[in-house]
């Protein structure tokens, strides 16, 4: 079940809110558990288990653990978890990838499974191991209510799409946590631009980035007017997963930490992924590039330290070479930056180094999108004009008008040009005004984003295969 789906919005989620707001206090957790696996189970049936598996190994694994602490049972319980979790991710993630490049290696004809990809397996996943690594390191009490711990697991929020919440973040949230007008005006509203960031941007720059990709009548200006696209598309699609996620959290009485910064405002490679995917990036670094020595290393520890983190993270996206060359690719860019590139940045203006962010972000998102190797050779070819194709055609011509209006709102959104705005005009005298007129906004662009539901069938969400 998508957030952005006529079921979710006018189904589900009013029949949530009734139940949970109604249940008393002591119970609530209880409702919420309940609610997210109904949520879970009416898109993924048949790995309800699974989820339900990972969250009894996580509560018993936690418990021997935390009472074996500095001695060799904890750490080999903490190895059986991860053991066990790296596994069903690799059964169901990457188990067909490794046997298809085997028969394409040594020419042997092993047949794949064929399994379809369990919803939110790689969120969920890594999740439990902070969890469970955190009650290792001493860092946060286990929790002894299985049913608090399957509410953190399986919060329906953030359960298919993240972000990746720690569960020392909302640790206490899960037994004293505040309900209030401001929380949860503050969700529904956060809720509503990320809805809004999803349908009415998102989807369209998704059109025309489809339409790019598959166009008869292609041009150099279509192939780049696409990559753009695509760039845009998936930060406003996950970003706007993100915020509705966030606020859902709030109105919950959640909160969970921002998974996105204005990434596109940023002047170096390193800068763009401190902004972009926060909660991934920080997860990766707390759980794998510090334990490996992180910078305090020598250099080429460092420079493999690097590389290690950034396969993961390009794998972790998905079964797809593409995937790997993307990490790898965004990890030479870090590196690069950090042992030479960075100190002739600096002496540059900051248009010039912004100019050449978008450049490597807008280039390693065509790496992202092309899962096959001749289709991303046949991609850079049309745009740096290694192709028999025009400059531009009328087709071009005629697709940038149609979506001009969309590309350039979603420009300006990409900075925080409206955010300041906004917070000028509710420290102004106008904010009584103000505060009559947001509602009605909110209450008009919800039933835009509705129409629009019931009129399009494209709607996807690029993040819900990870």
């Amino acid at each position: 079940m998508s957030f952005s789906s006529i079921t979710f919005l006018y189904y589900f989620l009013p029949v949530m809110l009734l139940a949970y707001f109604i249940t008393p206090v002591k119970f609530r957790n209880i409702t919420l558990l309940t609610g997210s696996l109904i949520f879970y189970f009416s898109g993924e049936p048949k790995y309800l288990l699974l989820l339900l598996f990972t969250t009894i190994i996580a509560y018993s694994h936690s418990l021997i653990i935390h009472k074996n602490l500095g001695n060799r049972i904890a750490k080999l319980t903490l190895i059986s978890f991860i053991a066990i979790s790296l596994s069903t991710l690799f059964f169901y993630k990457y188990f067909d990838f490794i046997i298809l490049n085997i028969n394409k290696l040594i020419g042997t004809d092993f047949s794949p499974l064929g399994l379809s990809l369990p919803i939110g397996i790689s969120f969920f996943t890594f999740q439990t191991m902070s969890y469970m690594i955190d009650v290792y390191r001493e860092k946060v009490v286990p929790q002894k209510n299985i049913l608090k711990l399957a509410t953190y697991v399986t919060l329906f929020p953030q359960l298919i799409a993240g972000p990746i919440v720690k569960y020392k973040t909302i640790a206490n949230e899960l037994s004293n946590r505040t309900h209030s007008y401001i929380n949860f005006s503050y969700g529904i509203h956060r809720f509503i631009i990320g809805l809004g960031k999803k349908v009415l941007i998102a989807n369209t720059l998704g059109e025309l980035a489809q339409i790019a990709q598959t166009t008869t009548h292609p041009s150099i200006v279509f192939y780049w007017l696409g990559a753009f696209a695509f760039a845009l598309q998936i930060y406003y699609d996950f970003s706007g997963y993100s915020d509705m996620a966030i606020g859902l959290g709030r109105i919950f009485g959640f909160h969970f930490l921002e998974n996105f910064n204005y990434p596109y405002m940023s002047l170096s490679i390193s800068e763009f992924w401190n902004r972009w995917h926060i909660s991934l990036g920080s997860w990766f670094k707390d759980y794998v590039y510090i334990p490996l020595g992180g910078n305090r290393t020598r250099s080429m520890k460092w420079i493999r330290n690097i590389f290690i983190v950034w396969f993961l993270t390009g794998f972790w996206h998905g079964a797809s070479w593409n995937f790997i060359f993307w990490g790898l690719y965004l990890g030479t860019f870090i590196i690069f930056e950090k042992l030479i590139l960075l100190k002739y940045l600096q002496k540059l203006s900051s248009g010039v180094r912004h100019l050449y962010v978008i450049f490597v972000i807008v280039m390693s998102f065509v790496i992202f999108n092309n899962d096959t190797m001749s289709s991303l050779i046949e991609y850079f070819s049309g745009m740096f004009g290694l192709l028999d194709i025009s400059f531009f055609t009328f087709e071009t011509i005629y697709y940038a008008k149609s979506y001009a209006l969309t590309l350039l709102f979603a420009i300006i959104g990409s900075t925080p040009f409206i955010s300041n705005i906004a917070k000028k005009l509710f420290k102004s005298n106008k904010k009584i005004i103000l505060s009559i007129i947001t509602p009605l906004f909110y209450i008009i662009l919800l039933l835009i984003i509705t129409g629009y539901l019931i009129d399009s069938s494209f709607n996807p969400f690029l993040y819900f295969r990870f």
